[in-house]
């Protein structure tokens, strides 16, 4: 008998180490070669994927669908082992590679406030123009769980407006939601700021006095306002980090090339 117990003891320790891992979620497949969701979220920018509608999302996954078939039925024909073929696609692959580098050297980058507001105030001329004001829809929810859920809801189709009647818990849902207009001074800055990073009338998701939002932005409008520093923040950080790229190429390729005693011109 003991040694049956410890026979089960251990099958049931191998059986528990046998336990496969979850499976990725997988969004098309084409002859054997798949598209994972992860992987392909990771090459658009960060939130681009989640804040996409499910339209957007499928015509992506369509266009990966029809370039996959065709870069099948090219190596079917075998031009991916024709030498001008090959070489072009080895350049292709090494740019792909240089490209990831450069990216992840600027990433690292960190941008003082001190850097921001500096050039905002040597290139204030370029930052002349009036304020934009967001018109804000939003759904009043209580948890960020009950947010996302609703968020999603919407992303795969669900008109905003319907979410709205069914979901939100603030008075504000008897006037359709619609908070007025915002700018970066008043009270709901915080929805300016969100806004911001949206296309017209795409959902985004954020938090404030406790309670979960999504909302959208429907119109925009020119304030009397000049734009100020912290409406331009955002713009000033690409023009630094655009103009920080040469020169981080620049500081690569000297350490790669400092590295390396194998180069040789013909």
């Amino acid at each position: 008998m003991k040694q049956i117990a410890l026979a089960l003891v251990l099958i049931l320790v191998l059986a528990a180490g046998c336990k496969k891992e979850p499976k990725a979620a997988i969004l098309a497949e084409v002859n054997g070669e798949v598209l994972e969701l992860e992987t392909f979220k990771a090459s658009f920018g960060e939130g681009e994927w989640d804040a996409m509608d499910g339209p957007s999302r499928r015509r992506y996954v369509e266009d990966w669908v029809n370039l996959t078939l065709l870069a099948q039925a090219a190596e079917k024909a075998g031009l991916d082992r024709e030498p001008v073929i090959k070489e072009r696609i080895s350049y292709a692959t090494k740019k792909v590679k240089a490209n990831a580098l450069i990216a992840e050297q600027l990433a690292q980058m960190r941008i003082s406030e001190d850097q921001l507001f500096s050039y905002f105030r040597v290139h204030q001329a370029e930052f002349r123009k009036p304020a934009v004001m967001y018109n804000i829809q939003r759904i009043a929810l209580p948890d960020k769980l009950t947010a996302e859920n609703v968020l999603q809801q919407i992303i795969q189709g669900m008109d905003f407006n319907v979410a709205l009647r069914r979901y939100s818990t603030e008075n504000l849902r008897e006037s359709g939601g619609m908070l007025g207009f915002v700018e970066s001074t008043s009270a709901d800055s915080v929805f300016w700021l969100a806004a911001r990073d949206l296309e017209l009338n795409r959902p985004g998701l954020l938090t404030k006095d406790d309670l979960w939002y999504v909302f959208r932005y429907t119109a925009t409008q020119e304030s009397e306002k000049e734009a100020s520093f912290e409406e331009h923040r955002a713009e000033i950080r690409r023009k630094i980090l655009s103009e920080k790229q040469e020169e981080v190429y620049r500081n690569l390729l000297r350490e790669v090339k400092a590295r390396s005693n194998e180069i040789y011109y013909y």
